[in-house]
């Protein structure tokens, strides 16, 4: 189910929070631990009126500061500085933190005001598909026709899931009585019904009243007079007395607030005597101007009598009244009677058991590359492992490792010259204070009560660590003919030790390949540490972060032409690695034909992989044979493979060769400008993750996470302490 709701709106003033105030509601009844966050607030969140109202209702234990992304001026400066992903990445964390103590969260988009109108509504899309909320869009039909009002919904709802977010329902507020079953029947003949359900509110009044402490707090205005209780009364409207006092009375309207000079005190007097006065129009309160106060004997007469509130302010008549003009009405904590009105409302006219199903039902959790790196990491964090960096001196690494520590991704072994280590780290501006208590060819044992993440070097010519290594590996591979010398050399070269590491426990995982080949990096793991029980070959995958959503490819770089067999085991594989990250598998088994259209001997090696894999796993979504644009596109899909629970919604792609595969990945990387994290090696006993020699520091960081995650799952499995018959070293290319 959706673990979380945004509320994104188009414009100012759409009644954004009292949709928030009846979601909060509603999700109190249904959840048991419930939080709010707003992504951006305008000065501080203790100044935030719907943090306040939120906490101050429903009595949230988080800290106003916990409840909010960045401010007003925090998001200008970094969107000026064209930061927009560091935006978000900052939205996101404070969020997360936040969602970690919760069942289910409320959040509350941005408000357009001052932040960034132009670009604002994609913002607030890109945020909620950030923090993986579903999305409630909310419009305003205020002065606006039926068709005027669809046209606004259809606009702002493509938008919505052009940057792939979820919607969950449309919330239509300020909607005339008049206009309201006409907007549903034309959103419905529009088909925006088949996207979300519309939800209608018609306008009400008292929402947008201003209170009288609101208009104090708008004016700078001080208290003269009145009883606490009476100044969160509402403003229906504003009235500046200037006529004497009888033909005033006659035109004043209840709830008005009257402005006048603080030296007019017949009509001081005479709004006193209205407010006592049960078959008189009541005002709301008085606003006296230009610094004036009345007699004394004029005001000992008025506040015990009335009650009513009264307010002074140094500027003029008009200036008050044009300020008071300005106040926007808000539901918050001083205003109880808006709040009940607003709850009302939201419970009479939006269908809550509908809602509250939507809230409660599975939603489609689609998962974006900045989403996938922050589950990444904090996937890392929750059972930090060590793993070994055989390329120590690569400035690119050891910018890495000052990323991954200081992130507490993991603890890091570099091998390597120790001394040329600290000088590269020097040279790229890298502090690694551990790195001077570390001596050469010692594995660092770690205090149990010392959390700190933990940096070592190990220089394998010299480590004490080297000659059982040598043993070792002679003895799983002295019936392949290797020869003890020739196993004392490889056993020097960095690869061959850190995978030794890897098998022996004192790593749980290899990430090398920045400076060695492909085949340098995995053929020590192909020697001995071997695949998983029931695994035949080694596979890859990459994940493929696109604007939307992260999709898993493969095998792109380890199997060149693989069997039937060898397919379904792929795709098994790569089924688990995607539920291993987060990402729900829907495996689509590629060919160049859909269906039963095609014949011919690499569409039936398909056809054959997929009956294999529905037949072993029939837990898994799979089809196939399928084609590119029929296993992502869900039009194309309808059309050739009408009502699969896996064409045109795949996640999980498996292309038939390394050919098609490899060619295909890196033309979406270059295409489609998107981050591919790979290759991922799937079903090897121990996690070995190779880099291409081109890769960035985020590609490392992304790699070494992903490897810790991969080592968390298989450190109950054990290894073999026999040789046995693995992959042929010549699949290596």
């Amino acid at each position: 189910m959706p673990d979380s709701l945004y509320l994104a709106t188009n414009e100012n003033a759409t009644g954004k929070r009292m949709i928030a105030l009846g979601v909060m509601e509603l999700a109190m009844r249904r959840f048991g631990r419930v939080v709010f966050f707003r992504p951006v607030v305008r000065d501080s969140a203790v100044d935030d009126q719907s943090i306040r109202l939120m906490r101050s209702r429903y009595q949230l234990p988080a800290a106003p500061e916990q409840m909010f992304g960045v401010t007003r001026k925090e998001a200008r400066q970094m969107l000026a500085e064209d930061r927009y992903d560091a935006l978000i990445q900052r939205i996101q964390q404070k969020f997360k933190s936040l969602q970690e103590t919760a069942d289910f969260a409320v959040v509350e988009g941005t408000s357009f005001q001052g932040l960034a109108t132009e670009i604002e509504f994609e913002l607030n899309a890109d945020i909620a598909v950030n923090l993986g909320c579903a999305i409630m869009s909310v419009y305003s039909a205020a002065s606006q026709s039926v068709e005027e009002s669809v046209q606004s919904i259809r606009i702002g709802n493509d938008s919505l899931t052009d940057h792939g977010g979820h919607l969950l329902a449309t919330v239509v507020n300020q909607v005339p009585p008049e206009q309201r079953g006409a907007l549903s029947q034309a959103y419905s003949a529009a088909g925006l019904a088949d996207t979300a359900p519309i939800y209608t509110l018609p306008e009400e009044v008292l929402l947008r009243q201003p209170t009288v402490r609101e208009i104090q707090v708008g004016l700078g205005a001080s208290v003269l007079g009145g009883d606490e209780s009476t100044f969160d009364r509402e403003v229906a409207r504003l009235k500046v007395a200037a006529m004497l006092l009888p033909d005033f009375l006659e035109r004043m309207k209840a709830g008005s607030l009257v402005i006048t000079p603080g030296d007019r005190s017949d009509i001081i007097i005479g709004c006193a005597l209205a407010s006592l006065d049960s078959a008189s129009p009541s005002p709301a309160g008085l606003v006296l101007t230009g610094g004036l106060l009345p007699p004394l004997a004029v005001r000992r007469m008025v506040n015990p009598t009335s009650g009513l509130p009264i307010l002074t302010t140094n500027v003029d008549t008009f200036t008050a009244a044009t300020m008071a003009s300005k106040v926007r009405a808000e539901i918050g904590e001083h205003s109880p009677r808006k709040v009940e009105s607003a709850l009302g409302l939201f419970e009479r006219n939006i269908d809550m058991e509908d809602l509250a199903k939507r809230l409660e039902a599975p939603g489609l959790h689609r998962v974006t590359p900045m989403l996938f790196e922050h589950s990444l990491i904090q996937r890392a964090r929750e059972k930090r492992v060590r793993i070994v960096l055989p390329e120590g001196h690569d400035p690119r690494i050891l910018q890495a490792v000052d990323v991954l520590r200081r992130r507490d991704v993991a603890d890091i072994v570099l091998l390597g010259d120790p001394e040329k280590i600290r000088s590269a780290a020097s040279q790229v501006g890298v502090m690694l204070p551990e790195l001077d208590a570390i001596q050469s060819g010692n594995v660092v044992v770690r205090d149990p009560d010392d959390h700190t993440p933990t940096v070592e070097i190990i220089h394998p010519p010299s480590s004490p660590l080297l000659e059982s290594f040598v043993d070792e590996y002679y003895r799983l591979r002295r019936h392949k003919g290797l020869t003890r010398d020739v196993a004392h050399d490889r056993m020097q070269e960095v690869s061959y030790f850190g995978t030794m590491m890897v098998r022996r426990g004192l790593a749980a995982g290899m990430v090398s390949g920045a400076m060695h080949t492909t085949a340098a990096t995995i053929r020590p793991a192909f020697e001995f540490i071997k695949t998983k029980p029931g695994i035949g070959c080694v596979s890859s995958v990459f994940l493929m972060c696109l604007k939307n959503g992260v999709l898993v490819y493969g095998d792109c770089a380890v199997v060149p032409n693989p069997t039937a067999e060898q397919l379904a085991e792929i795709a098994s594989c790569s089924a688990d690695t995607a539920s291993q990250f987060g990402i729900e598998p829907r495996v689509a088994m590629l060919s160049y034909s859909t269906g039963e259209s095609g014949q011919g001997e690499d569409v039936d090696r398909v056809r054959s992989a997929t009956a294999m894999l529905k037949s072993a796993r029939p837990e898994i979504l799979v089809e196939g044979p399928l084609q590119y644009d029929a296993a992502i596109d869900p039009s194309v899909a309808a059309k050739k493979l009408p009502g699969s629970k896996v064409a045109g919604r795949a996640t999980v792609f498996v292309f038939p060769d390394l050919n098609t595969g490899n060619n295909t990945y890196k033309a979406v990387q270059r295409s489609a400008n998107a981050l591919a994290i790979g290759p991922v090696l799937q079903g090897l006993r121990r996690p070995v993750n190779d880099l291409s020699r081109g890769c960035t520091v985020a590609d490392i960081v992304n790699t070494v996470a992903i490897t810790a995650v991969q080592a968390q799952a298989s450190q109950s499995i054990e290894l073999d302490p026999v040789p046995a018959e693995i992959i042929d070293e010549e699949a290596v290319s």
